[in-house]
């Protein structure tokens, strides 16, 4: 296992590591583990010796130029993609490389893709219904009479997304940022423990942008949440730990400053 507060690179780049910022939480205090996963594709290595650790209610941002290997992460997180080689545990003692994706999720880790997967012929009232904990038909979702406290849920998610004026509204009438912001929507009511948000930014509006900075920073401490996005200001602004994966393996971790300023960082990304 890797010691706590290293992430796994060359040595140049654990030295730099290791001197920014306080020290990643160890196993027994993380929610998300992972130690030396490898992935491979037809001889490519998608991940390559990949060790992370997200601590209980941490924010944690993730970067890197494409191809780098973060949507092979959260395809072995969510148990898509079963790794050649290494730990992946939830919780300190949950091998998720043993579970298939529908036992993950109903573990309480939630993934909201690049592109909005939301109901569009529904309203945003029917999505959040339809996504309440419960093997539920679409029929009986719309067809059945909903408790007082689940209807309650629905309007408390509604507010925190910034959709409650448009609860009535068909999802395939709402703005791209909207869609989005419905697709966390139907993470949050499922109260999921970890939210995978997969560059959930990508084609917003400057002001969506900022609402949804607003709405992530405000979720955060109550659960765990993991952003990949490439839109370099947006990470500033959420202020969390930074870590910049390529080549499948996690080059550099700290603070924004410290990976805008990380030699290798640079070279291999962001450019001078």
């Amino acid at each position: 296992m890797i010691a706590a507060g290293l992430v796994q690179a060359s040595a140049p780049d654990v030295a730099e590591v290791r001197s920014d910022a306080p020290s990643n939480p160890s196993v027994a205090d993380s929610i998300l583990y992972l130690d030396g996963v490898t992935v491979t594709f037809d001889g490519f290595r998608a991940l390559n010796n990949l060790s992370l650790v997200v601590g209980r209610g941490e924010l944690r941002t993730i970067i890197g130029p494409n191809g780098a290997g973060k949507t092979t992460m959260m395809d072995v997180i969510t148990g898509k993609t079963k790794p050649d080689s290494g730990e992946v545990l939830f919780g300190s003692d949950i091998d998720l490389t043993q579970l298939d994706e529908t036992a993950i999720a109903n573990l309480g880790i939630g993934r909201k893709f690049q592109k909005p997967t939301v109901f569009e012929k529904l309203t945003a009232s029917e999505n959040l219904e339809l996504a309440i904990k419960g093997k539920r038909s679409v029929w009986r979702t719309l067809f059945t009479a909903l408790r007082s406290d689940q209807r309650d849920r629905i309007t408390e998610v509604l507010d925190l997304i910034g959709l409650a004026a448009r609860r009535k509204e068909v999802a395939g009438s709402l703005s791209h940022g909207q869609k989005q912001w419905l697709e966390i929507g139907m993470l949050l009511i499922q109260d999921q423990q970890i939210l995978l948000l997969d560059e959930p930014v990508a084609g917003m509006t400057d002001r969506e942008t900022r609402q949804t900075t607003d709405l992530i920073l405000g979720l955060a401490g109550s659960r765990t949440l993991v952003v990949v996005e490439h839109d370099m200001e947006f990470v500033r602004n959420l202020g969390a730990r930074v870590t910049v994966l390529h080549e499948g393996a996690a080059i550099a971790e700290g603070s924004v400053d410290h990976v805008q300023n990380h030699p290798r960082v640079i070279e291999v990304y962001l450019g001078r």
